[in-house]
């Protein structure tokens, strides 16, 4: 438990340095800064807004696992649903959504809050979403079995978590396994060691669908992200000649044919009965 405490807390100090895509917001005043920083995200990531369904919050009771910039949140918000919740481990990512939410005139309940101890009741929600979030928490499991807990039933909740099986961490695994003389590195400590934050996790579908396992219904996709093909402001933490020359050489269009199950991101929508 110690060690998942100070795990933690490292993860908490990466994020909270800089909240996921803010190394996309640029201009000179608070609207610019916030909607360059969207036009970013779903230009690089158009697959999230068919995934998340922004348009079916009308009316439900939502909550957001991981707000981030505020960005899907306040796609959220737009929904109009009948209330809207917002947790994230950060400060500087709850003080990004109260500001673009407040800049469009939109509410939410955010707080403070750690995903493996949701400060909810029990089926206190019809909708749970959590983008590329649950990954980094020590105990993603016991994460998971929180969104189930304050779930309804007959409740959906959408999930993005980081795909084992992926190109990214081919990449990793080429420059931090076999070019280091270690080929016998798992992908497990690949990417624990070197994505993004401090004990960052991936998953195969099947481990996926073990730890979904008290949902009624379960259905996955692998979504090639634009990680995978080296697309936007990738490789922050791995910068150097090699990764240069690889986002000039990728071959983009072959990957997108052949290596279509081999995506960073492991989608998923689970029921609840």
């Amino acid at each position: 438990m110690q060690e998942e405490s100070r795990l933690k807390e490292k993860v908490k100090e990466f994020w909270d340095r800089s909240s996921c895509g803010e190394v996309y917001a640029v201009g000179q005043s608070e609207n610019e800064y916030y909607a360059s920083e969207s036009k970013a995200r779903y230009e690089l990531e158009p697959y999230i807004p068919e995934f998340a369904k922004f348009y079916e919050g009308k009316g439900k009771d939502i909550l957001e696992i991981g707000v981030g910039m505020g960005t899907d949140h306040s796609e959220w918000a737009k929904s109009n649903p009948k209330s809207l919740s917002g947790v994230d481990l950060t400060p500087r990512a709850i003080e990004h959504t109260k500001k673009r939410l407040s800049l469009l005139g939109l509410t939410s309940n955010l707080r403070e809050a750690d995903a493996e101890r949701l400060p909810f009741d029990d089926h206190s929600f019809d909708l749970i979403y959590s983008w590329g979030v649950l990954h980094h928490s020590p105990n993603t499991p016991q994460a998971i079995k929180e969104v189930f807990r304050v779930l309804r039933p007959g409740g959906i909740a959408r999930i993005m978590i980081y795909h084992k099986y992926s190109l990214t961490g081919y990449m990793l695994w080429t420059r931090y396994a076999l070019l280091t003389g270690n080929p016998c590195k798992p992908l497990h400590d690949i990417y624990f060691d070197h994505l993004e934050s401090p004990g960052t996790k991936a998953y195969s579908v099947e481990e996926a669908r073990n730890m979904f396992a008290p949902f009624s219904k379960v259905n996955t996709k692998v979504q090639l992200s634009f990680g995978d093909l080296l697309e936007g402001s990738v490789g922050q933490r791995h910068r150097g000649i090699l990764l240069s020359v690889a986002k000039t050489l990728w071959p983009r269009k072959l990957l997108r044919s052949v290596f279509k199950n081999h995506g960073l991101m492991l989608l998923i929508e689970a029921h609840k009965e």
